[in-house]
């Protein structure tokens, strides 16, 4: 068994005392029994406002809070895993998630592939593709405690021939970061994420942004780790941010995919044919 921590969170405007919450979390997982951490989408600067947040990433103490992350893996001997917004060459933005091993190097990175385009019913209107710049390429570790682990972020969830790629590569987990909305949460958000982990036949780990930030936006909140078999093994509701932990069987994978083998069955969708 291997035991994994999940830290919601309230990030808001300034990065350092949103980095001091997740090496924190570093120490407490680690005292708690934890190999891995997992914090959520944006983890480290969560600010709608984007010139004020493009001025935070321009700082020349941007770069180093991320090394004071590595540092604090390395001080707990712990994996991590946290989103931040970075600037990219282009001029525009990525939204990123790092994993972080406990030698403190950098073990896995993944910019997120599908951007937040939404005009909902409530009001609420999100264009991330207006300063974030679309990832190009999976991202799948090597071995870690919990196995072999594919990284996403937030609406990614809703693109099944990601996970179905992930499932393919042989992850036994996977990371989905996330800060979804109250009213997509409520609708979708544990569907989504028990779909996810039956369809991969993999523990789908699902660290979340919870309540009100300094931004003004709202999240929905409820991390969740979810079985391969789509048992629901935490779930940090909507409440406070926090620390929560769960169990991972790696055995269990096994078991799972040799009940129901719909990875080793799948076949190439024939092209549509209409009338």
């Amino acid at each position: 068994m291997t035991r994994i921590a999940v830290l919601q969170m309230t990030s808001g405007v300034d990065p350092e005392g949103n980095a001091a919450q997740i090496a924190q979390s570093m120490a407490d997982a680690g005292k708690g029994g934890a190999e891995m951490l997992f914090a959520p989408e944006m983890a480290l600067l969560l600010d709608r406002d984007r010139k004020r947040a493009t001025a935070t990433m321009d700082d020349p103490g941007y770069p180093a809070i991320v090394d004071r992350l590595r540092a604090a893996a390395k001080e707990n001997a712990i994996w991590a895993t946290f989103g931040l917004p970075v600037r990219l060459e282009s001029g525009k933005l990525a939204n990123r998630s790092l994993l972080i091993a406990p030698s403190g190097e950098i073990a896995g990175r993944y910019d997120k592939l599908h951007m937040f385009d939404v005009d909902l019913d409530t009001g609420e209107s999100w264009r991330e593709s207006n300063a974030y710049q679309a990832g190009d390429a999976l991202s799948v570790t090597g071995d870690t405690p919990a196995g072999r682990l594919g990284l996403t972020i937030c609406y990614d969830i809703r693109f099944p021939a990601l996970f179905d790629a992930l499932g393919r590569a042989g992850c036994d987990m996977i990371a989905i970061p996330a800060a979804f909305t109250v009213p997509t949460g409520s609708a979708h958000w544990h569907t989504l994420v028990t779909a996810r982990a039956i369809e991969a036949s993999a523990y789908v780990v699902a660290a979340a942004q919870v309540g009100e930030h300094e931004d003004g936006r709202k999240t929905y909140g409820h991390s969740l780790v979810i079985d391969p078999w789509g048992d629901v093994l935490l779930d940090m509701g909507d409440g406070e941010a926090g620390l929560g932990f769960a169990e991972i069987d790696l055995e269990r994978i096994a078991k799972v995919r040799k009940q129901v083998p719909s990875l080793a069955n799948r076949r190439p969708i024939p092209n549509l044919t209409t009338p």
